[in-house]
């Protein structure tokens, strides 16, 4: 058996959401790779040095093409050379007019709740080409069920085509930062302090302008503490930086950046707590990150969020910035309730693994491959 997979979310330089998701896949299908099953990785540039070493088991193919890489180059590349047994795209979309099964990945349907945030090109696309793949998939895995209910609301497919498979955490943060790698943040000056964490691409959705004004609301009473905002820069990210100039809070809030996972491993280890205010979220992995470091949470109590969270965090209405700022001050005032929450996070992370997630998937890969060689073989 041959599974091939688009692997271009893995192939970027700095992982975050899908691409964290997709690479630690990669890793998985790897060790897994042997003469009964094979891998052939998919990707528009040669592979990173960061990704699976290629062998006889599992190899890359690299298909030259620029705009519409997944929608025309890959398809002919599929169609012209010998094809996977069951093709796999981590990321909503597939490849068109696919001559093998496909099994799609669908992370958060966003886009529907706040298309503002989408640059109208990428929206059109997001809803389109997720549509395309969705009903000529084979298998659809979302990676949660408030996923998997989006998909049969917006698209109306149906939940017997779904499976829900779990995201797992990066347990990698925990190593330390070689010489070779640049620190863009002075870590050690930030845990010098108290301080709340968020982790997070900053973007409207995220709802990070209402975390800032009750952080505000909160230093009020407790203005020895600071705010950390992890995260590269997203779209419409300047409204976020205003909002901290507007309330005067540029020496209380700090702006790390994109950071290595070493450092991002240490802020977690010693912060307050980690706050997750978004109004939306297919799955929400820095939850599962901040059980593993026994740093107790505070989070929104939408979208999927509380079915990953369970009774390990503390939940706020991310609408109510008085709500957010009273969870604040009780997880600061409430030491044994926040140890209960680090001793429920620490149990409760343990139902959530890469290897799971990639066992599962490769599960759906080898079931939708096989009934589908069964079909061609009758």
């Amino acid at each position: 058996m041959t599974i091939g997979v688009d692997g271009n979310e893995a192939n970027v330089e700095k992982k975050v959401g899908v691409s964290v998701y997709a690479f630690e896949l990669l890793h998985y299908f790897k060790s897994q790779a042997n003469e009964t099953t094979k891998f052939v990785i998919y990707l528009r540039f040669a592979p990173r040095t960061d990704l699976p070493k290629s062998d006889e088991y599992f190899t890359y193919q690299v298909v030259n093409g620029s705009l519409l890489w997944s929608q025309i180059f890959l398809p002919l590349s599929l169609h012209l050379n010998k094809r996977p047994d069951v093709f796999f795209a981590p990321a909503h979309y597939a490849p068109r007019f696919c001559p093998c099964p496909t099994v799609v990945t669908i992370h958060d349907l966003s886009y529907f709740y706040y298309p503002q945030e989408f640059l109208k090109e990428d929206l059109h696309k997001l809803k389109n080409w997720t549509k395309y793949s969705l009903n000529n998939a084979t298998h659809v895995i979302g990676v949660s069920n408030n996923t998997k209910d989006d998909i049969e609301k917006f698209y109306s497919i149906s939940k017997d085509k779904v499976t829900v498979i779990y995201n797992g955490f990066n347990e990698k943060k925990k190593s330390k930062a070689t010489h070779n790698e640049i620190r863009a943040t002075n870590i050690e000056e930030i845990i010098s302090n108290n301080y709340f964490l968020y982790v997070g691409t900053i973007q409207p959705r995220k709802n990070i302008e209402k975390l800032i004004e009750a952080f505000d609301e909160f230093i009020k009473e407790k203005p020895d503490y600071k705010l950390v905002i992890v995260g590269k820069k997203g779209w419409l990210y300047e409204k976020i930086f205003a909002k901290v100039t507007e309330l005067q809070l540029e020496k209380h809030i700090i702006f790390t950046g994109y950071l290595l996972d070493s450092d991002l491993g240490t802020l977690y280890q010693h912060a307050q707590s980690f706050v997750l205010p978004s109004l939306y979220e297919g799955f929400g992995i820095p939850l599962l990150e901040a059980m593993s470091f026994g740093c107790p949470i505070i989070s929104s109590n939408t979208a999927s969020l509380p079915e990953i969270g369970g009774d390990a965090c503390l939940y706020f209405n991310p609408n109510d910035t008085m709500d957010m700022r009273d969870k604040i001050n009780t997880i600061v005032s409430d030491t044994d309730l926040r140890k209960e929450l680090i001793e429920r996070g620490k149990q409760r992370v343990k139902k959530f693994s890469w290897d799971k997630c990639g066992s599962e998937t490769l599960d759906v890969l080898k079931n939708v491959a096989l009934s589908k060689g069964a079909k061609n073989l009758a």
